[in-house]
């Protein structure tokens, strides 16, 4: 506000100007009282922000699936980038309000009315649980300082021009709610967690208006307002801490949480039994030493320290197999030894850590299922994975930890990356590579960052997750369509088979039954169904026009046709018509018909007169072809999906292999020598026997029929990929291979 500091002194008779601001009208003291609150409510809401992503990541931890936890996850991002405009829209409303208390009105003031709570739009369609939620606070922070507040009332009615009620007053709970829910309608997340937020806003905001209310009443008699007022009993301490204490003191306990606070049962349990195993490749970590020399264990806060500078010198993805996390770190402790000449070791504790880590490590960049660019690339997340497992031990234990979930999501995503050559213009590869280069830049001892980067993470695979099932769905139903089009394509094809293989017959009607009353036929078959009435009369007019062009001897065979020719005209034509066939060569075939019409009568005409002069009738003229090779029709643009020469049994390894993929698995198969296509399995095609083949994108990049796909797993060109979750996989496989070198001591 640029105008703050043009105020107009107490003692001051002339009155300003019409033209001056409402600001001006304000007493100086008012407006100490206003940015005192102001500094107050800003360092309440920074508190609600700051403790907002820890309270909904906790909710997300308690998710009971993946649709609520997506949906508090989407809500840390969408608090996150909407907090700077929150707070500035609230701060605004509340400047506002103590405009309008300068202003003087000659009729009803303008004051804006008790708040009415169920306007409020926060959100539009669940207005009965905020109101609630919103009437309840206001009623506590009433119960609680009500005194308080009425005196701060009284006293501003004193200095402004028009009638001021708790409810209108600015700095009154109702009118802070009322603020908060203005500055929060952009936010675009359920009511649950509107709900939750609100709570946040009552914990941080309004739990210290008592210390709103004190600090104002006591600058408002400091300047001679009404000091016969009784002063409020004050609240007790242990009631109410300051909004940006209670911040720091929550930051202290997270950080104390994370290192010095005992391990609770579990955790102990867990990573008790881990020790037992590590216990046989201890003294991995050892720094050179002259003998005798006693061994003093550094802390785990020097040993962080010392994680934090190699981490500043982990190498590019491509150098990334000459850096040996143990072997830096001994080199390290070597220097620090001779430096402070004591023989300086990592502690038994940190070593198992160390040696854990490491091994984890080694089995992830040995992974099959990880393409070799992202690994490299995870392989540089091993020194912030070792410091947040130094910091916080159910690191190992809870499934659920951000740092662990971090790494699980990056692995799930790149399952079904290619890693194509312009692969580092890929938005996945550039998006773990920013997580990936943000841990090495920023994270010291706070493992905040993974919850954030997690958030960041989840909402960037959230959207391309929606957008490739959209595809994939799209891909399903084309695929599904595409057979049934197929099978009506091949009953089509029975059909004419079975009608013209063998016979001859002028090559006109031939060609126009392949190639154009197959699709008036097609789209009957897939519109109407084989049961249909119209389907059968589809093979009528088929029937009847072969018997048309064909030649006859038996005496009704010429009436038969002149009954028969109207009706099939009016047919052929309203098929062909309905299936958009070229209207040039309809016109030209019922040209061709005509005169094969024609030349049947003149048959007629002449076996007539044959049988009188007793000679025999000449046959059809024009072109005759014989139908001697079966009709296939295929769909445009679409080659015929071709069975392997071999036969495997039903019981084969591998087409039992076959049999057991189920629809979301992953599969690598060998394209060529030198490429790898992953590809996920989208669709199975009972009806046609064919398997569909998605990319990551959703996209149908392979097609293979049951028989065709057990043969190339036979041959070793297809191959698993393994989903469950990267560390999980790895702690599995470490603690299985401690346990092998435990029972072989």
């Amino acid at each position: 506000m640029q105008n703050d500091g043009k105020v107009v002194p107490l003692t001051k008779a002339t009155p300003e100007p019409a033209t001056t601001s409402p600001l001006a009208r304000l007493p100086v003291v008012l407006l100490q009282v206003r940015d005192k609150a102001a500094q107050q409510l800003k360092e309440g809401l920074q508190a609600l922000f700051d403790n907002a992503d820890d309270t909904l990541f906790e909710m997300a931890d308690r998710a009971h699936n993946n649709v609520e936890q997506n949906t508090f996850f989407e809500a840390m991002r969408d608090l996150r980038l909407k907090r700077k405009s929150i707070e500035r829209a609230f701060l605004d409303k509340f400047y506002e309000a103590f405009l309008r208390l300068g202003q003087y009105e000659v009729s009803e003031p303008e004051i804006e009315a008790p708040v009415t709570f169920d306007k409020l739009a926060l959100v539009h369609n669940d207005d009965l649980e905020r109101t609630v939620a919103v009437d309840a606070m206001v009623s506590k922070v009433l119960s609680r300082d009500g005194f308080a507040l009425t005196q701060l009332t009284t006293r501003l009615n004193s200095l402004i021009p028009q009638p001021l009620t708790d409810a209108a007053n600015p700095m009154g709970p109702a009118m802070l709610c009322d603020f908060f829910l203005q500055a929060g309608r952009s936010l675009g997340v359920e009511i649950k967690v509107k709900l939750i937020i609100l709570k946040l806003f009552e914990k941080y905001v309004l739990t210290d208006a008592d210390h709103l209310y004190c600090e104002a009443n006591q600058l408002l008699v400091a300047a001679g307002i009404l000091p016969e007022l009784k002063a409020a009993p004050a609240r007790r301490v242990s009631d109410r801490a300051p909004a940006a204490a209670r911040s720091t003191q929550a930051a202290e306990e997270r950080a104390a949480n994370s290192s010095s606070r005992p391990l609770d049962s579990d955790v102990h349990e867990v990573f008790a039994a881990l020790q037992e195993l590590l216990s046989l490749v201890r003294s991995s970590v050892t720094p050179l030493h002259a003998p005798n020399s006693e061994a003093k264990p550094i802390s785990s806060h020097d040993l962080l320290r010392l994680l934090s500078h190699l981490q500043q010198y982990v190498p590019a993805p491509e150098a990334a197999d000459e850096f040996d996390l143990r072997n830096q770190l001994e080199q390290l402790l070597t220097r620090v030894s001779v430096k402070s000449g004591k023989f300086r070791v990592v502690g038994v504790v940190d070593e198992d850590v160390i040696n854990l880590i490491a091994m984890l490590f080694d089995f992830i960049l040995n992974d099959r299922n990880l393409p070799d660019s992202l690994k490299a690339l995870i392989g540089r997340l091993q020194i912030p994975m070792l410091k947040v497992a130094v910091i916080d031990k159910s690191f190992f234990s809870r499934g659920s930890h951000p740092a662990r979930r971090l790494l699980n999501e990056i692995a799930s995503a790149a399952l079904g990356w290619g890693g194509r050559d312009d692969y580092q213009r890929d938005t996945l590869y550039v998006r773990i590579e920013q997580v990936v280069q943000r841990l090495l830049n920023d994270f010291v001892d706070d493992p905040a960052i993974f919850s954030e980067l997690l958030v960041d993470f989840l909402a960037y695979t959230s959207d391309e997750r929606r957008r490739s099932e959209l595809l994939e769905q799209r891909t399903r139903d084309a695929e599904e369509g595409r057979a049934r089009a197929e099978l009506a394509r091949q009953r089509v094809q029975q059909e004419l088979n079975q009608r013209l293989l063998g016979k001859t017959l002028p090559e006109v009607v031939v060609r126009l039954l392949q190639e154009a009353w197959s699709k008036v036929l097609l789209l009957t078959c897939l519109k109407h169904g084989e049961q249909s009435a119209e389907w059968q009369a589809g093979l009528g007019a088929m029937d009847d026009l072969i018997w048309s062009v064909e030649l006859h001897d038996e005496p009704e065979a010429r009436q038969r046709l002149l009954d028969l020719v109207p009706g099939l005209l009016k047919s052929l034509r309203d098929g062909l018509t309905s299936a958009a066939f070229d209207p040039f060569a309809t016109s030209d075939f019922f040209s061709q018909l005509e005169g094969l019409h024609v030349q049947a009568f003149q048959h007629f005409a002449r076996q007539q007169d044959a049988q009188e002069e007793r000679h025999a009738a000449p046959a059809l003229t024009g072109e005759m072809v014989e139908v001697m090779e079966e009709i296939v029709l295929i769909a445009p643009g679409e080659q015929a999906l071709s069975e392997p020469s071999i036969r495997l049994a039903d019981d084969d390894a591998a087409v039992l292999q076959v049999d057991a993929l189920r629809v979301g698995c992953w599969v690598e198969m060998q394209e060529d020598e030198d490429h790898k296509l992953r590809c996920k399995l989208a669709a199975i095609i009972e009806s046609t026997g064919r398997y569909v083949f998605v990319n990551r994108t959703g996209m149908k990049v392979l097609e293979k029929t049951r028989m065709g796909l057990a043969v190339e797993f036979r041959r070793g060109a297809v191959r698993l990929l393994d989903d469950a979750l990267l560390f999980d996989r790895a702690l599995e496989a470490v603690i299985g291979n401690l346990r092998r070198l435990k029972g072989a001591v």
